[in-house]
């Protein structure tokens, strides 16, 4: 058995019983079995179940946001992580058919004479998911309901910091027993033991672990996408309105605590507006109410992984003892045994401190100032990561002249970190930030199919005389 820690109360209250390379194998073998007569479904008849899908999760709400509250300390955005749920459920079960008829295609001509063509999508028989602590039911379920819609079987394993939404959410996947879905209790072991189980992997957490998984894929020669880490720039043009801009800025980087991919993770602001930006963001920075005493009351919670805690600490004081100024903020709380931090805003800072550097996951703001765009845009892509950014300016035109300028895979243009709540758009993660397709858009669903090319000779077939070389005279 393995103890599982509440971040609210520090206390070990929860154990979990991580499944081994046998089960696991186990486990897939049978829903391989029950993939066949799931896959050989039309896919509006796999849409009708994944809407009992969602009306059996929309019974179990109740219970699955429970223990989500518990598992991450936070209970709003835990509400909103099961109503994006049913969201998605809804979003696949509507568009998974027509872009799968549209994928297809229709028997053509082919450029060789006398043969016409056809594709054919073949599912994955069965899709691995391996998802992380920060957004646990969102992240578990963001790729295994397009593998669903595609027709695969899917077993998810969540991070095992957060696994107490699992037993709510199997309840109400054991309501609709025809989608070939398993979500299970596990460790890093587990989660090895998964890639080698399955057929596509999909895995979002660290650069360091999806480096492991994506050698362990192309060891057992399948597919794999791979969201990793992010260190999400924020230029600000003299254009922009620094109170508006602060306030942008301070949302964008602090909702859940900081601990979302596409939080942003650094600032750069034109030297023109760069003091009323800063007196604007730290007063609102100072605003900002801690969620500890009154689980109902405030704004940012505890960090869910302790360890995290830990990790934003060290870049803060490494960051302090170089040169940078700390304008508010800067030290971890432990209030009832939960580890916070209240909005940590950073100037004076360097490319080369850890804070602008490395991924932090935490409600900090480091802010650089630049001359000219020039050298915002050098600043912003720097280092090894590529997932997103922003732009601010004082038109969406003057911030898109410098959007497309920026390495990431997604800009957030007169907003920031947009791909939190825009899940159309496909996009993909440059440099060290991921691998393979898209899960946004259409890729999101279309990742999960082989093409099977068919082939129709409509005249003879040639003899192998055709091939003889007196006939090539």
């Amino acid at each position: 058995m393995m103890q599982v820690r509440n971040p609210r109360t520090g206390a070990f209250d929860y154990e979990i019983d991580p499944l081994d390379a046998p089960a696991i194998a186990a486990l897939a073998g049978d829903l391989r079995r029950r993939q066949r007569h799931w896959a050989a479904l039309p896919a509006s008849e796999r849409a009708k179940m994944l809407m009992l899908l969602r009306a059996a999760i929309a019974r179990h709400a109740d219970a699955i946001s429970a223990a989500l509250t518990i598992d991450t300390g936070r209970r709003a955005i835990s509400h909103i992580e099961v109503e994006g749920t049913q969201r998605a459920l809804d979003r696949w079960a509507t568009i998974a058919p027509e872009l799968i008829v549209r994928a297809t295609g229709e028997v053509r001509a082919s450029a060789t004479p006398g043969i016409t063509i056809s594709t054919r999508l073949v599912p994955y028989p069965l899709v691995g998911v391996v998802s992380p602590w920060n957004f646990p039911l969102t992240l578990a379920l963001i790729d295994a309901i397009p593998a669903l819609a595609a027709g695969c079987a899917v077993i998810v394993k969540p991070s095992e910091v957060t696994p107490r939404f699992i037993c709510p959410l199997m309840a109400a996947v054991a309501e609709v027993p025809e989608v070939p879905l398993a979500v299970i209790e596990g460790d890093g072991a587990s989660g090895a033991a998964l890639v080698g189980a399955v057929d596509y992997v999909a895995f979002t957490g660290s650069v360091a672990t999806g480096q492991k998984v994506a050698a362990a894929a192309a060891a057992a020669f399948i597919p794999a996408s791979l969201e990793l880490g992010g260190k999400d720039p924020m230029i600000i043009l003299a254009s922009a309105d620094p109170a508006w801009a602060a306030q942008v800025a301070l949302r964008a980087s602090i909702v859940n605590t900081g601990q979302a991919c596409q939080s942003i993770e650094r600032v750069y602001v034109a030297r023109k507006i760069a003091e009323p930006f800063l007196a604007a963001l730290v007063a609102a920075a100072r605003a900002v109410r801690l969620n500890a005493h009154d689980i109902g009351s405030g704004d940012i919670g505890p960090f869910i992984f302790a360890r995290q805690a830990e990790t934003v600490q060290r870049q803060i004081s490494d960051a302090v003892a170089n040169g940078a100024r700390l304008l508010t903020g800067g030290s971890v709380e432990v209030i009832g045994g939960g580890q916070y931090l209240r909005p940590t805003v950073l100037t004076g800072v360097t490319p080369q401190m850890a804070v602008m550097a490395d991924e932090t996951f935490g409600p900090v703001i480091p802010v650089a100032v630049f001359d000219n765009v020039e050298e915002a845009v050098a600043l912003a892509n720097g280092g090894v990561f590529g997932l997103s950014a922003a732009v601010l300016a004082g038109s969406a035109e003057a911030a898109e002249a410098v959007a497309v300028k920026l390495n990431a895979g997604a800009v957030s243009i007169n907003d920031g970190a947009l791909t939190a709540m825009v899940w159309d758009a496909e996009k993909s993660s440059f440099g060290a930030s991921g691998l393979g397709p898209s899960r946004m858009g259409e890729s999101g669903l279309l990742r999960f199919f082989r093409k099977q090319a068919l082939l129709r000779q409509n005249g003879q077939a040639l003899p192998v005389q055709a091939y003889a070389e007196d006939a090539r005279r």
